[in-house]
């Protein structure tokens, strides 16, 4: 009867350090885990971005910022809440310019990452009429500053549009009034606010005297602002416009497989530690013989502490136990 007390206390105490070991384990093993890269945005086409596309569908006939669209299909017009005729009306010279913000990958954004982040851009005496120029101030982010933050759909096609892929994607301003012979002007765009440094003047893409294409890329079709700057109307060509091409540059997206740089620096600094240590190590072994080479882990921080001390314990147990069973 005694004998089988005993053997259930071992059992027992056997049961309870088993359990210590194994939370213990655990433990470590959630200690040594490294840590998980903050989560990165992604756009559309799984490129890291620091803002998501912004996709406003443009409006559809019946909508109350649908305009009017030609016949032939050669265009078509939303309603800008910008667009303002010359008192007096001088002539059917008319145009529009535009910004437009794209991300990291390209996709059209309000510019909600940049906050506070203001583009001016100065406009000549021909436009200083129109309350929306001298100078054109756009406002980031844009969903805060305007009650109508995109109106125009300047790039990409569709199949069932005359003009652009059917989403608005950039802020504009526009006139009509001018007479048919006068030049525009405008000056280069300046960036102010906090996170101004995060956005690239990629260029301006500008077309004049016929009707707008949208089937460009405004990354690569954008110029220098000394091949843009204003054009001149002629009686065939009483139209023009032209859009700034911004674009966030990412400076400070952290990637998921170099955790952002800052602790691949780290990384590579370990990885640099290691190699030296187990160069050092090699020789202590050497000359210390086989009780270092069996005291050396490589990496101390890799070791489970305590496992010794309850592993005694347990043997002492069961030892102290049997020797009552004599």
């Amino acid at each position: 009867m005694r004998e089988s007390r005993d053997t259930r206390l071992v059992v027992s105490i056997g049961a309870v350090v088993l359990g210590v070991l194994v939370a213990s384990s655990a433990v470590a093993g959630v200690a040594a885990s490294p840590g998980t890269p903050a989560p990165v945005a992604q756009s559309t086409n799984d490129t890291p971005v620091s803002e998501q596309g912004h996709e406003e569908p443009v409006p559809e006939p019946g909508d109350p910022y649908f305009e009017a669209a030609a016949e032939d299909g050669s265009w078509i017009s939303y309603t800008n809440p910008r667009d303002e005729y010359r008192v007096p009306y001088l002539g059917d010279g008319s145009g529009k310019l535009c910004v437009t913000l794209l991300n990291e990958a390209g996709e059209p954004v309000v510019g909600e990452s940049v906050p506070d982040v203001t583009a001016t851009i100065d406009t000549g005496e021909e436009l200083e009429w129109h309350s929306h120029a001298d100078p054109f101030v756009v406002e980031y982010p844009l969903t805060e500053n305007y009650d109508r933050p995109l109106d125009a759909d300047q790039f990409g096609t569709d199949p069932d549009l005359p003009q652009g892929d059917g989403y608005l994607d950039s802020h504009c301003f526009e006139w009509h009034g001018l007479p048919e012979d006068e030049t525009v002007e405008y000056g280069e765009i300046e960036l102010e606010g906090e996170d101004a440094d995060r956005i690239e003047v990629v260029g301006y893409v500008q077309q004049a005297h016929d009707s707008w294409e949208t089937d460009v890329d405004p990354l690569t079709a954008a110029q220098p602002y000394e091949e843009a700057g204003g054009w001149t109307y002629h009686p065939d060509g009483s139209h023009g416009q032209a859009v700034v091409v911004l674009q966030l540059d990412g400076q400070d997206l952290e990637s998921p497989a170099d955790d952002g740089g800052e602790h691949g620096d780290d990384a590579d600094d370990t990885i640099t530690d290691v190699d030296d240590r187990d160069s050092v190590d090699s020789d202590d072994r050497t000359s210390e013989g086989d009780d270092t080479e069996a005291d050396d882990s490589g990496d101390g921080s890799d070791r489970t502490p305590g496992f010794g001390v309850l592993v005694a314990l347990l043997v002492l147990t069961v030892a102290a136990v049997a020797s009552r069973r004599w």
